[in-house]
Parts: C-alpha cells; structure tokens; sequence
C-alpha cells in the first residue's frame, strides 16, 4: 500500500468522519439463494481481514479508538462482474480494500475498503445502493 491523499489526521479534518464501506453481491441471496447470515459473515470477513491487514495505518487506529462511533456503509453490487469492476476501481484509485473470496468455493462475495475520510471515497460507491 501507498500513502494516499486521503490518509491521516490531516485528512480526516478536512474531509470529515471515517468510513469503512461494505460491497455484498446482491445476487448471492436473490438468485442463488444464499441465507442472509451467510451474506453478513461474509462481509464480517472482509471488514475483519482489510483492518487486520492495516492494523497499523493512522486511519485504522483513529477507526477503532472510538468503537461505539464507527460508521459504515453496506451497499449491494448486483452481481460477481459489478464487484470485480468495483475491486479494480478502487485498486486504480489507490483506495485500500479486500476482496473476500469464500473458500474452498472460490467465490468472490463482497470487499470491505480501509476507513477513509467519506469524501475521499464516496465517488466509487455512489451508483449503488443500500443493501435492503
């Protein structure tokens, strides 16, 4: 990972509160028929590992020291081609993320971005919506 723009105290003044957003596949349960339990542990996973990863990143240490004020956003991408184009959209714009692949199925079910600064990352969500 590279420093980003949107990296830090400095940042967070300027741009406002942190934010960890959540992709699902939305077809996962609509048409698969996955149960809805196993859709939230997937994204459980992917918020999980992506702060693990980054444990010692400024955002993720000014995320975590309030643990009752975080604030995420759970969105849904209609399918496997949305949040591929998502992950590779956020990969070109250097916003840190994971891309959980569930095991041993080998399939991609959701990504969970580093908290960054809402303005900072806001644009490559905007074209979905909440996950209802």
């Amino acid at each position: 990972s590279t420093w980003h723009v949107c990296d830090g105290m400095a940042a967070k003044q300027s741009a406002g509160v942190l934010v960890q957003y959540i992709a699902v596949r939305g077809d996962l349960w609509r048409t698969q028929k996955w149960p809805i339990g196993a859709l939230i542990a997937q994204g459980c996973h992917a918020t999980t590992a992506i702060v693990h990863t980054f444990m010692d990143d400024p955002n993720v240490r000014e995320y975590l020291a309030d643990v009752d004020r975080m604030h995420k956003v759970v969105l849904e991408v209609d399918n496997e081609a949305d949040l591929l184009a998502l992950a590779s959209s956020l990969q070109e714009g250097e916003v840190d993320h994971k891309l959980w692949i569930e095991q041993p199925e080998n399939i991609p079910t959701c990504l969970a971005t580093k908290p960054y600064p809402k303005s900072c990352v806001q644009n490559f969500f905007k074209k979905f919506k909440l996950f209802k």
